[in-house]
């Protein structure tokens, strides 16, 4: 018998909006992912987002794995004319099977027959829930990436990762940008900007879905506030220009470690942060106090958590992270690793 899956840390959907950073790895790590398969994952993340009711703060797709932030909305009644607008979004260009499923649907849901009200609780279980989005997002890709590359077989290596994220504090507009620098990380590209597969290429380039999801995260009365606030967190200056070589080594990172100096955050983020993809909630002490509280209610309790507050190699505000990795307060070195993409 497998071992026992430990519950993921969520919002109830009923109670209040949530917001998770989700992440995803190929099997073995494998580097599959050409431009043209990012192309079609950054269409399918819109397409079954629009679907679930999700809101996507931003994302980034790289060559063997891909993170997204979204929103949660608190859950309310979907009509049956939302399902539909919803269905349609999802197949933009139905097959003719699947136009003939749509069909016979729109006739059951007009004779509000037995069989409409069952495929209606089927397909309203995949909306509002943060695993029942990443789990149609993920099978999605994987049927149409082993029909174009002609391989059979698991795509994704494990079970995705989810950090519940406090939206009300400044836990979201970090982890926003920590995101959208995974290509930075990478050696993709300097500027975020200049990477397609990423939220925030997409806000710069004027998509009006990504623009309101980055405003969700950093605030801003509209895209020119928006956007100069992000490259505030980004770079450290406003939206106007960017320092060249905006980058730190992980040499000088431990230098100024050892020595008990401070980088300013948008330094700090060029580095892998451990807490931001591995651990379970991010927030202020009280959210991330009051997240476990509900986790070990409902549960029973996690076993190996622990609050910890980040190290003081820069201003974090009042972030702390519920970690959970071995059960134990991870070192500097470990919590914040080498300077390549996660």
């Amino acid at each position: 018998m497998g071992a026992v899956r430990t519950p993921r840390i969520k919002v109830a959907p009923e109670t209040s909006a949530a917001s998770y950073h989700c992440m995803s790895r190929t099997v073995n790590g494998e580097r599959l992912f050409d431009d043209t398969d990012k192309e079609v994952l950054r269409r399918q993340l819109w397409q079954v987002a629009e679907f679930c009711g999700v809101r996507i703060i931003t994302y980034a797709i790289l060559e063997n794995h891909f993170h997204v932030l979204v929103e949660v909305p608190k859950r309310t009644p979907v009509s049956d004319g939302e399902l539909l607008r919803r269905l349609q979004a999802l197949y933009r260009r139905p097959t003719p099977q699947q136009a003939a499923s749509l069909d016979t649907l729109i006739r059951q849901l007009a004779e509000d027959s037995p069989e409409a009200e069952g495929r209606r609780k089927r397909l309203l279980a995949l909306m509002g829930d943060v695993s029942a989005f990443m789990q149609l997002l993920k099978q999605r890709f994987s049927i149409w990436f082993n029909h174009t590359h002609a391989r059979f077989g698991t795509l994704w290596a494990e079970r995705f990762r989810s950090v519940l994220v406090d939206g009300d504090g400044d836990a979201l507009r970090t982890m926003a940008s920590y995101i959208d620098l995974n290509c930075v990380r990478a050696a993709l590209a300097t500027d975020p900007k200049d990477y397609r597969f990423c939220g925030y290429a997409e806000s710069v380039a004027g998509n009006r879905a990504a623009r309101r999801g980055l405003a969700s995260a950093y605030g801003g009365r509209n895209w020119e506030e928006t956007h100069a606030i992000c490259r505030q967190r980004l770079f450290g200056i406003g939206a106007a220009g960017r320092a060249k070589g905006a980058s730190i080594s992980w040499e000088a990172f431990l230098k100024v470690a050892a020595e008990g100096g401070r980088l300013a955050i948008h330094e700090v983020l060029r580095c892998r942060v451990r807490y931001f993809t591995y651990g379970a909630i991010l927030g202020s002490r009280a959210f991330v106090l009051s997240q476990l509280n509900a986790y070990n209610r409902r549960t029973g309790g996690r076993k190996g958590a622990a609050i910890q507050a980040f190290p003081p190699i820069t201003d974090w505000g009042e972030l702390a992270s519920l970690k959970c990795l071995i059960g134990h307060r991870l070192s500097l070195s470990a919590a914040l690793a080498t300077c390549a993409a996660q």
